[in-house]
């Protein structure tokens, strides 16, 4: 016999439907969602719509963000806090000596999840090597989308930051997670630093020279891995580079013509100089054949290839840069993952800080100096 369907036995009919796709779903699938035969099939790059420091607020809309109105307390012994725009917080302890204070995480870079670990590890450390400082210890920052990765490739993540924090001789003391939508990790690291050593990105002064410890591209082949473009022989080279740390940023803060330090992240080389030329209230001029390149991003200089942390770090900072081409737009703009360090030493320190690079295994020449303030912040040549 057939059964009419009316208004009301549909309605029944919707609801069993329903009910039971529910529990198939709760009941048979979902144990099995997060089942991979083999740990490698994980892509950690597919779980997350940014990746690496290419995931930071771009600068214009920080300065929205960061804006107040609300009084802020004095504290005498913050020396170098929110206002400054600097790679961490640093605190006079009243002995000659402060505590540097950072934090740093993001979404997978690479597909690994045992150097993803490394990678932010590395990253978030770097912040301690740029005020001239060493790290003391860190704790993690985990966030994890348990139902839809296994958390073994979680416990890869911890067992890379661990690795990176025994090559800094440092404890991985603690830390805190959370079930999060898309998987991210970083660190937040407490450092030391003399204070006659502390270095500051807005102290550079006029005909200072400029270095950078590593080459710029990485962001280029790490958009090339989540397009499923990229040569792996070119990636690992990526993954070596962002994995080592900026330790030889200790040794350069006992160097007094070391006049300014950062290190070049999220917003690009670009936008890490536009800050030290704000904050020293003068410009740079540097030579776009001399900025140091990974050759493996030539393959990929072209706007589809270009993360899109170029883009929104462009329309924050261009106006300050003097015409560029849209190669040279990409390469100097691309959020570099950590990133190596931008130095601005004095003339006469030229000889002894090259010989300390050279003695850590960094090859590299000046590509441009401080000059008094001009029209753009940055003039490239």
């Amino acid at each position: 016999m057939v059964v009419p369907i009316t208004k009301r036995n549909f309605s029944d009919i919707l609801k069993s439907t329903f009910i039971k796709t529910i529990l198939q779903y709760y009941v048979i699938l979902r144990p099995f969602k997060n089942h991979y035969s083999d740990m490698s099939e994980v892509k950690l790059t597919q779980y997350s719509h940014g990746s690496g420091c290419g995931c930071k607020i771009s600068p214009k809309v920080l300065d929205q963000i960061l804006h107040t109105f609300t009084p802020q307390s004095a504290f005498s012994n913050l020396l170098v806090g929110n206002k400054d725009k600097d790679d961490a917080a640093v605190f006079d302890l009243g002995n000659g000596e402060a505590i540097i204070s950072t934090t740093d995480f993001f979404m997978p870079i690479v597909d690994d999840a045992f150097d993803f670990g490394r990678i932010a590890s590395t990253n978030a450390l770097s912040d301690i090597y740029a005020m001239g400082g060493e790290p003391m210890m860190a704790i993690a920052i985990l966030g994890w989308p348990i139902d839809t990765i296994p958390a073994e490739i979680a416990q890869r993540v911890l067992d890379g930051s661990r690795a990176t924090c025994t090559a800094a001789n440092i404890p991985l003391a603690g830390g805190h997670s959370i079930d999060s939508p898309e998987p991210f990790f970083g660190l937040a690291v407490t450092g030391k630093v003399k204070i006659e050593h502390l270095k500051q990105n807005s102290t550079a002064t006029e005909g200072c020279l400029l270095y950078l410890t590593k080459p710029l591209g990485v962001g280029l082949l790490a958009t090339a891995q989540k397009m499923g473009i990229s040569n792996p022989e070119y990636l690992q080279v990526a993954v070596n580079q962002m994995a080592t740390l900026n330790k030889v940023g200790a040794d350069l803060g006992k160097l007094s013509a070391v006049k300014a330090l950062t290190d070049v992240t999220g917003f690009g080389l670009l936008g890490h100089l536009v800050e030290m030329c704000e904050g020293s209230n003068l410009s740079a001029e540097i030579s776009y054949e001399k900025v140091p390149k990974m050759p493996q991003a030539n393959d990929y200089l072209y706007p589809f290839c270009a993360p899109k942390g170029c883009n929104t770090n462009w329309e924050s900072y261009g106006e300050k840069v003097s015409a560029i081409t849209d190669t040279q737009r990409i390469l100097l703009a691309d959020p570099q993952t950590s990133g190596g360090l931008l130095i601005a030493v004095e003339p006469t320190g030229k000889e002894e800080l090259e010989r300390i690079l050279q003695e850590n295994g960094i090859s590299t020449e000046s590509f441009g100096q401080m000059i008094a303030k001009t029209e753009k912040s940055i003039n490239v040549i």
